[in-house]
């Protein structure tokens, strides 16, 4: 395509200033740079590379402070986590209450006076004749529900029998 635009470039000049402009493969432009020029190109060539490290490096530190705050709390968390199973552990040793020496007093007095009804008796008649409030008498109840069992009164649903195991 260059030899076309020559050529008729050529066609209108006098054949005495008609001349070859193609240029020849083994005659590329040579470009004589000064040090001082070429270390120019290549800070210019080089400077989108190091603002492209510069960013990562500032993501990566991001991520490192993220990542320790990460930990942190993950910590914090096992911390609470094991506090928690110790009040867990707490509660659930407090509820299996030791019976205290007046409530195995009542225990002893409750299982002669069942013994002595023949091992039955209406849990109402025990706690009348041990004069005990109902919340004491089911707090005697759920200390002893090893040695007696507590059944509904057959004829009156809302009445309990104690019995002797």
């Amino acid at each position: 395509m260059s030899e076309i635009a020559v050529a008729k470039i050529n066609s209108f000049a006098p054949i005495a200033a008609q001349t070859d402009f193609s240029v020849s493969p083994s005659e590329e432009a040579v470009f004589i740079l000064t040090t001082g020029q070429l270390q120019d190109l290549i800070k210019e060539a080089i400077q989108p590379l190091q603002d492209e490290v510069s960013l990562l490096q500032a993501t990566m530190t991001a991520q490192d402070e993220k990542i320790a705050a990460l930990e942190s709390t993950q910590n914090t968390q096992a911390d609470n986590q094991l506090i928690m199973l110790r009040l867990i552990n707490n509660f659930r040793e407090a509820t299996k209450k030791e019976p205290q020496p007046t409530q195995k007093d009542r225990a002893e007095i409750l299982r002669a006076l069942l013994a002595a009804n023949g091992g039955k008796m209406l849990a109402k008649d025990a706690r009348q004749k041990m004069h005990l409030s109902r919340s004491r008498f089911s707090e005697l109840l759920a200390i002893m529900s090893d040695d007696i069992e507590i059944k509904p009164y057959y004829l009156s649903k809302r009445q309990n029998i104690l019995a002797l195991k």
